[in-house]
């Protein structure tokens, strides 16, 4: 007879085990292991009232995690499947699918961020989206002319030049040209209120935008809005440097004969009172020296060479201001 060869008996304890191990390991692997190192990036946008069922197949399609089933899985696991945040996230394949489901579960969207200088006009501002690769530089302007959206905003003017309010802005990555400007235009609106000191918005607008374009320093703006107030005052055209230039080129601080002569209903060289509109957007605080200006009798300004101006009482003084720091 043969022996009898007795094989061990595996306890069903050490199998338990030894499956929840590999449950667990599979579990920390679809979390905490990501498909790539990163060379894949993509803007996803996750629509309001869409499943994670959507999103972990985009995720799949576009090269971000490894298995739907897996994200789905984990997902539902974590209690985090029915939690999910709509928005506009830019993810890449060295993300975790864990940090993936955090970031869309807590609705970490990311933006587009934009800051515009004080004094930019509409060009100015179509020409910095269009180089950040945010928005054609046309199809910004076109907007910034549509008469439905100024009137929507009750904006009085043929454009919104004036009415975007100088500050950093971030924008939802698929945002379009009037999701912005209504943003800027919300923002300008908590910084001015109807009617001002005697002057109509749109006029204060328009002084603003031209105390941004002539000043450099801060402290200079509430002094050349008293000039400026004080030429209206008496009927003397405001003869402002950048209202020549306005729609042709930035003003970089100086004009030609040729600009002065320049036939525009912005050139206050050849039209008196203010121009036809704001030729920027002017800041808080040009906004608030257009308002309040210093109590001068300036009727005259030039500029000297380190960004100040020189102030001038009569048109003897202001020749030789112009002698001494032009000429």
């Amino acid at each position: 007879m043969f022996p009898v060869i007795r094989t061990p008996r595996i306890s069903v304890i050490f199998l338990i085990r030894i499956c929840l191990a590999s449950l667990l390991v599979w579990y920390l692997f679809c979390l905490w292991v990501p498909v790539g190192n990163g060379s894949v990036v993509k803007d996803i946008s996750f629509p309001p009232g869409k499943s994670v069922r959507t999103l972990a197949t985009e995720l799949k399609t576009k090269g971000i995690i490894r298995s739907s089933w897996h994200f789905m899985v984990v997902s539902r696991l974590r209690g985090q499947a029915n939690r999910l945040k709509a928005g506009d996230y830019r993810l890449n394949s060295a993300m975790t699918p864990g940090y993936i489901l955090h970031k869309v579960a807590t609705g970490d969207v990311d933006f587009r961020r934009f800051a515009l200088p004080e004094g930019y006009s509409i060009y100015q501002a179509a020409e910095l989206l269009e180089q950040k690769g945010y928005f054609p530089k046309e199809r910004f302007l076109e907007r910034c002319r549509d008469t439905a959206l100024l009137t929507s905003l009750g904006i009085p003017a043929s454009s919104v030049e004036g009415y975007l309010f100088p500050a950093t802005y971030d924008l939802p990555l698929n945002s379009t040209e009037e999701q912005l400007i209504r943003m800027m235009v919300s923002c300008f609106k908590k910084n001015v209120v109807g009617q001002q000191g005697g002057l109509i918005r749109h006029d204060l607008v328009t002084l603003a935008s031209m105390i941004e374009k002539e000043a450099v320093s801060a402290e200079e703006k509430p002094l050349i809005s008293s000039v400026f107030h004080n030429r209206l005052r008496i009927g003397m055209p405001l003869q402002s440097d950048p209202t020549a230039v306005y729609g042709v080129r930035a003003f970089a601080g100086k004009v030609t004969k040729a600009d002065i002569l320049r036939p525009s209903p912005y050139n206050t060289y050849l039209n008196r009172g203010l121009p036809a509109g704001p030729i920027g957007n002017p800041g808080a605080e040009a906004l608030k020296a257009a308002l309040t200006p210093a109590t001068t009798d300036y009727l005259y300004f030039v500029a000297r060479q380190d960004g100040t101006h020189q102030f001038s009482r009569t048109l003897a003084e202001h020749n030789r201001a112009v002698t001494r720091f032009l000429r």
